[in-house]
């Protein structure tokens, strides 16, 4: 995988300096720190658990097609959540406003939440000093006109490099977002989180065919890796490439067959099919393939997955979560047997587990639950050579698109944007239209080679639940998996 050499990290005032600045101390405020917390003691007095969620975020997104700037936006949100929550219950509300009346019309609708009999409030999470990236506002780095012009830049490199290229795509996409969390007992932790990412896609045209190649990289830093030259050309050559490979490819055979995954963004299936299983909610209420499996062998001897929000500058990682849980580092499976869950903290409490750091929320809008961060399967010992001259005739997976998922069976569908047959245990021809059909649990048992070179993606990933997003990651080594289901198009 293509990837921006990140540049050290940024660190300026603590965060809980920043967040207090930008939320009780800006001219003109009308909610100060003593009145939130006096309304929070009052209104959380009776809950197991709750917390406000303050948030402020700035974001912009800039799109050049062929050769113009097709439109550029950009959006500045404030606002906060309180929830109160007992039992299985929480009372959520919002407001996109920061002041002491809207805090106490919230505080008025949540503190109709019945108290659970015998119930005790949670303790607070614990404190954190870690600064996993940059704190500076990646928006304030860089003006519009250099944005702009790297991406004109982007399409004319793009042109040079192939005569046969019909379209250029690109964008550029920064966030910045402070949250600060506050519990009824007067614990708060704040987190600064920047986000960028670099879009390109390619249409070429050659002999009355067309195919297209795409790419992207980011992560938590600023725009300034991803404005090197060296950075945005090699994710137009990647781009490039794709789409020339696409235009050399045949029908996708169809069949069961032993499958090769490439390492990195192929992930993105395991992410799918086996994570989102093994996210708590799903497993309290019995609808995950995985409940009641805990301490099963679920996968294949060599399986190892875990769920890490603590590498630095990753797309998914936190210092804190959501709730002001510190992230970690949560073994999932381990050498193929179900040893963990990713948990909020309602649900660890109600599962009696401990909470791993994975409440995540959209936004100051939405209550938070159990949300991946970088979801990877650890290195084998086997080599990508030895699983290609393994298969007699199969399918080798590099790239994928879009897919499906069923968490109650675990049945997934996905589609392979890049994928080459495998002949007589070599590579041979690109093929087009493939799909991966099987069950995660049931595909987890088929594993029967790990490599030992797990890459992570390049910074692209957008996690959906219940009609919530957030940044994710994704990693794997390579796999060959045995009798996978492949979809195809070959007469």
């Amino acid at each position: 995988m293509i990837e921006p050499t990140v540049p050290p990290r940024n660190f300026g005032p603590a965060p809980l300096v920043v967040t207090d600045r930008l939320f009780f101390e800006q001219p003109g405020a009308r909610l100060d720190h003593d009145s939130a917390e006096r309304i929070l003691a009052r209104t959380l007095g009776t809950a197991e658990d709750g917390e406000l969620f303050l948030e402020y975020r700035e974001s912009e997104h800039l799109a050049l097609d062929d050769g113009r700037i097709r439109s550029a936006s950009f959006d500045a949100t404030l606002g906060f959540g309180l929830r109160a929550v007992a039992g299985e219950t929480a009372f959520y509300a919002h407001a996109g406003e920061l002041s002491e009346a809207a805090l106490e019309r919230a505080a008025a609708t949540v503190a109709a939440l019945p108290a659970e009999p015998g119930g005790h409030a949670d303790a607070a999470p614990p404190p954190s000093n870690a600064r996993l990236y940059s704190d500076a506002n990646p928006l304030a780095g860089m003006a519009f006109e250099a944005r702009a012009r790297l991406l004109s830049e982007l399409d004319a490199y793009a042109r040079a490099r192939d005569p046969v290229v019909r379209q250029v795509m690109a964008s550029l996409a920064g966030e910045w977002q402070a949250v600060q969390i506050i519990r009824a007992d007067g614990t708060r932790m704040a987190d600064l989180r920047p986000l960028v990412r670099l879009n390109v896609a390619v249409v070429l045209e050659q002999g009355g065919r067309r195919e297209s190649g795409s790419y992207g990289s980011g992560g938590r830093f600023g725009y300034q890796p991803l404005a090197e030259p060296a950075a945005w050309q090699a994710a137009v050559d990647e781009a490039l490439r794709q789409a020339r490979v696409n235009l050399e490819s045949r029908p996708a055979p169809a069949g069961e067959m032993d499958v090769v995954l490439g390492p990195g963004w192929p992930g993105i299936l395991l992410h799918e099919a086996i994570g989102h299983g093994l996210e708590g909610d799903f497993n309290r209420k019995k609808t995950s393939a995985f409940a009641g499996l805990l301490g099963q062998r679920i996968g294949a001897p060599g399986v190892t997955v875990i769920d890490d929000g603590t590498i630095p500058d990753r797309r998914g990682s936190l210092t804190v979560d959501d709730e002001g849980t510190p992230s970690g580092r949560t073994v999932l499976i381990e050498d193929g047997i179900l040893v963990g869950f990713l948990q909020d903290r309602l649900n660890a409490r109600l599962m009696r587990m401990r909470p791993t750091g994975n409440g995540r929320r959209q936004s100051y809008a939405h209550a938070p639950m159990p949300r991946m961060t970088n979801t990877l399967m650890l290195s084998g010992k086997d080599t990508p050579e030895d699983m290609i001259r393994s298969v007699k005739s199969g399918l080798y997976a590099v790239n994928f698109g879009g897919g499906q998922v069923d968490i109650t069976s675990g049945k997934f569908v996905f589609s392979a944007s890049e994928a080459y047959r495998i002949e007589d245990g070599r590579v041979t021809a690109p093929v087009k239209g493939a799909t991966l059909i099987g069950n995660g649990p049931d595909a987890l048992t088929r594993v029967r080679m790990v490599g030992g070179d797990m890459a992570l993606d390049p910074g692209i990933g957008t996690c959906g639940k219940n009609g919530q997003g957030v940044p994710v990651g994704v990693g794997q080594p390579t796999l060959k998996i045995a009798g996978l289901t492949v979809g195809g198009t070959a007469a």
